[in-house]
């Protein structure tokens, strides 16, 4: 790899850059490095045999592929940028553009903002609109056009202006330059492999690629099983395009499936039904259409490609987000153990001892980091599905458009926990241990709301923190510069919470979310301070993979 001189690097960019941009002060690239713990994964991949390491290093050159689909998708309107990616120095490059992206706070709601980018603050659309286009213009001009909306607000097309006409463009037309070679690879991946049903996901997928077809390929990426190889490549998330919610992002995971830890957790996907049956809303509102098969894997990452690699290091994943996918079959939720592990050691074990008074610091445990994980997956499949608002059948993201992904996430980890509580009722995990529970998920809210108030997690931690300490769920102590945590009250207001957003999705309620975030996604002076004091640790990791196995 080469090797990063941000500094150097920051004043060639600017160096090029238009004269009003230069006269900025330059953009601290080594203080935003320094707030990642760079950790190099050395994955054991001595059991692979010949064929399975030559499947995975075909993989993580299509995965490679992502990463430059996503640069085009998130800042195709910068030219600093596009600088940054003609550069020849790809690990200069890559680098660069990752810290702009993670750009970590202090909590703003320009979080995007930095001089390096000027006096504009990157587009809410990304490079999914034109750079112009406001939420307003858009909806009027769908109206106006109803025959369009399908294609305009279609998960896998790019808006562009056409004169006074907006077009919607395939991803497989704008970005064919890079879908077509990760086709072809993932077809010799598919030659290659033994496995029936990796080699049809594979097929599938290198089709989808050409043909902006998705469905069959998630199914058969459900299907996934007999092979330690588990890979999630394509566009899914959402959170990159803050203008509608509705434009995926193109990324990839290359992981290795650990069996013994795998089984271990997959007896919890027994219980969604009870889960979803145990969901604090009326039973008219409760999903049970959605499928329950939900396969679960723990496994190390090898690569990662895409949106997977700026931003926030995903510990763990839930695909697909089709809800035609998950009303037949479910969704699969992938944890990522050699992230997850850490970002425990790194951050948040040392976190504890800044954030709660020793005694429930000491309960932070790195095993319920990996149980909120795994049920903040599973609970992303619980919930309001496919909803009617004003008689028109439509699905939750879609009604609550670019508001639906912080208010997802933080319901996911709300229930979550509240899903690990009806375990310990049940039995299936010890009860004394709620303590512990709760230590651990409340400083994982400091985690996340360091991310940034862009960042779909980090706004959604801080939504549970306001709300929260309003239900006197924890208290803090002036005089230690600490919080205390009341595992009553943090149950009561854990469940009130969950409610409430709940209903918000149930009924699509698209303002009543907008104003329930203007209200609770904040900070007070308290978490602040927290926050400052926290200066020491890294706000992630960046973990470097090897360029093949």
């Amino acid at each position: 790899m080469t090797a990063f001189k941000p500094l150097a690097l920051a004043a060639l960019l600017l160096a090029s850059a238009a004269p009003a941009v230069a006269a900025e002060a330059p953009y601290d690239l080594a203080a935003q490095q320094a707030k990642l713990a760079t950790i190099r994964m050395d994955v054991d991949t001595a059991f692979l045999s010949a064929e399975e390491r030559e499947v995975v290093n075909l993989l993580i050159k299509a995965s490679d592929l992502m990463s430059e689909i996503y640069l085009r998708q998130r800042y195709a309107r910068n030219p600093e940028v596009q600088r940054a990616v003609a550069m020849n120095r790809r690990a200069d490059r890559d680098l660069l553009v990752e810290m702009f992206a993670r750009n970590f706070g202090p909590w703003d709601e320009m979080a995007d903002l930095h001089p390096f980018w000027g006096t504009t603050a990157m587009p809410e659309g990304a490079g999914f609109y034109p750079e112009d286009m406001t939420r307003e213009e858009l909806e009027a001009y769908i109206t106006a056009h109803p025959d369009q909306k399908a294609a305009l607000l279609s998960p896998y097309t790019v808006v562009r202006r056409e004169g006074g006409k907006l077009v919607a463009v395939p991803y497989s037309v704008a970005y064919r330059e890079w879908l077509e070679p990760a086709a072809r690879l993932l077809e010799q991946a598919a030659a290659r492999t033994s496995n029936a049903s990796l080699a049809r996901f594979l097929t599938l997928r290198a089709k989808a690629f050409r043909t902006d077809d998705y469905y069959e390929s998630e199914l058969a990426w459900m299907d996934l099983s007999g092979t330690p190889i588990e890979v999630a490549i394509g566009p899914y998330e959402v959170y990159t395009d803050r203008l509608m919610g509705a434009k995926t992002a193109f990324e990839s995971f290359v992981t290795l499936k650990d069996p013994e830890e795998s089984a271990a957790l997959a007896k919890y996907k027994n219980h969604l039904r009870d889960m979803e049956a145990n969901l604090p809303i009326e039973e008219r509102y409760k999903n049970f259409q959605r499928g329950f098969e939900s396969p679960i894997a723990v496994a190390e990452q090898v690569r990662g490609g895409g949106d997977n690699v700026p931003g926030s290091q995903t510990i763990a994943f839930n695909l697909p987000n089709d809800e035609r996918v998950r009303e037949a079959k479910g969704a699969k939720k992938v944890i990522l153990s050699n992230v997850l592990g850490a970002k425990f050691d790194r951050i948040l074990q040392p976190m504890a001892a800044l954030v709660l008074k020793p005694d429930q610091a000491a309960l932070v445990a790195r095993k319920y980091m990996q149980y909120e994980t795994l049920f903040h997956e599973l609970s992303h499949s619980l919930g309001p599905g496919s909803i009617v608002v004003n008689g028109e059948k439509t699905t939750v993201d879609k009604a609550l458009k670019e508001q639906n992904s912080a208010l997802e996430e933080a319901k996911a980890d709300v229930a979550g926990v509240w899903n690990i509580l009806l375990m310990m009722d049940k039995g299936e995990l010890p009860a004394s241990e709620r303590p512990q529970l709760f230590a651990t998920y409340f400083t994982g809210i400091f985690r996340a709301v360091r991310f940034g108030a862009v960042e779909a997690h980090g706004k959604g931690a801080a939504l549970q923190y306001a709300y929260l300490r309003d239900k006197g769920a924890f208290t803090y102590d002036a005089a230690a510069r600490r919080y205390v945590v009341d595992d009553a009250k943090m149950e009561a207001g854990l469940k009130a919470l969950l409610h409430d957003m709940l209903m918000l999705q149930a009924t699509g309620d698209y303002a009543g979310t907008k104003a329930f975030m203007a209200r609770w996604a904040r900070l007070d002076a308290e978490a602040e301070a927290a926050i400052a004091a926290m200066g020491s640790l890294p706000v992630d990791i960046r973990p470097v993979y090897p360029d093949a196995i």
